[in-house]
């Protein structure tokens, strides 16, 4: 994999500026860049959300087969909002100063069929990185039967992606929990990218391997064993859990980057990206429902994009204010702020991106 550099010295004096001010913000207002009270409730509640459903599957109270699979849709709920809203600002560390809380919170994904360690590879390392630079971003680098960047080649398929996506979006979850992490941790292996985990690959493989395995065990065979339910119920139950859960991860972070507005920087012969990172962050994102207070309390702030990445490790229930203050910085600089009024607006524009990715080249 080709080596990628930022051009630090291009518009420096814009993250400079930046970050002197977010400073300033939490300096002058006495808080703390990291979790609040407003976010340990909020962490309780997503976590009683998957799990208390869990426990009524378990029992004699859900032997009507529509209450049971109500109940895997909740927990479906549940688990993106463990995504979107707990373990996502722990394994960034911007839950707690405390690393090994952020290690602990962060750990949660493993009890939703995720991997903590194989996640911050591939969205950490990769994706914050490079984020939009074909080849680097796994993000943009979907199965062939869908484009994401005007980089890739197109094929006649393609044309239909903008219908059909959705289907394979809903099977997002499903895949991380069985093959999907196997076949990256290999790969990251021989991309150097499973140093920054600080274990040895062996320990990786053994730990990921143990994890699927308590969750399959835990989240589908316990109820196969002792929901008072026919098995195939329990399945269709799983299988919708993990689509709903699939769907609204997809949901939330294919817009962020996969829109019109966004840009796919090529780096020159030498791996040099015009731009420095900072601003890198700010062509390749967009921000959308940025004045919906509910909708954003469940995504965990990740409609706000652009100030998650420029600010990975500050918790998202700062990203509101941070917003103000980095929307004008980036206009005082003459530098693009993408953001989109609401989510369903953000959604349409990603439909009309997929269908020209899928039409032009």
């Amino acid at each position: 994999m080709q080596r990628i550099q930022f051009n630090a010295k291009a518009d420096s004096e814009f993250i400079r500026t930046l970050r002197v001010r977010v400073a300033e913000y939490f300096k002058t207002n006495g808080i703390s860049r990291h979790a609040n009270a407003t976010m340990v409730i909020k962490t309780i509640f997503m976590i009683l959300l998957y799990f208390v459903p869990f426990a009524f599957v378990l029992s004699p109270l859900s032997i009507n087969p529509w209450i049971h699979i109500g109940l895997w849709c909740v927990m479906g709920f549940g688990t993106a909002g463990i995504g979107l809203s707990v373990m996502h600002d722990a394994n960034h560390g911007a839950y707690s100063k405390n690393q090994k809380v952020n290690h602990l919170i962060g750990y949660i994904v493993n009890f939703v069929g995720g991997n903590a360690a194989t996640w911050r590879m591939q969205h950490n390392v990769l994706h914050h990185s490079f984020t939009n630079i074909d080849g680097h971003d796994e993000d943009i680098a979907p199965p062939g039967f869908l484009r994401f960047s005007p980089h890739q080649e197109r094929k006649k398929i393609h044309r239909l992606q903008h219908w059909y996506a959705w289907f394979f979006y809903s099977l997002m979850t499903i895949s991380w929990m069985s093959s999907k992490e196997f076949a990256q941790l290999f790969r990251y292996k021989k991309m150097g990218i499973t140093n920054s985990e600080k274990l040895s690959f062996n320990q990786l493989f053994v730990e990921l391997t143990l994890t699927k395995t308590f969750y399959l065990a835990y989240a589908l065979v316990l109820p196969l064993i002792l929901a008072p339910v026919a098995w195939w119920v329990v399945l269709i139950g799983f299988v919708i859990m993990h689509l709903i859960a699939g769907l609204l991860l997809a949901c939330v972070f294919q817009p962020a980057h996969v829109m019109p507005t966004t840009e796919y920087p090529i780096p020159d012969e030498k791996g040099t990206i015009d731009n420095n990172w900072a601003v890198h962050q700010l062509l390749t994102t967009t921000n959308f429902a940025p004045k919906s207070r509910w909708f954003g309390w469940y995504v965990g702030g990740l409609n706000f994009q652009i100030e998650h990445h420029l600010f990975p490790n500050i918790c998202h229930v700062h990203y509101p204010k941070l917003s103000v203050i980095v929307q004008s910085t980036a206009e005082e600089f003459g530098l693009p702020y993408h953001s989109e009024r609401t989510f369903a607006s953000a959604l349409r524009s990603h439909t009309r991106m997929l269908r020209d990715l899928g039409r032009k080249d």
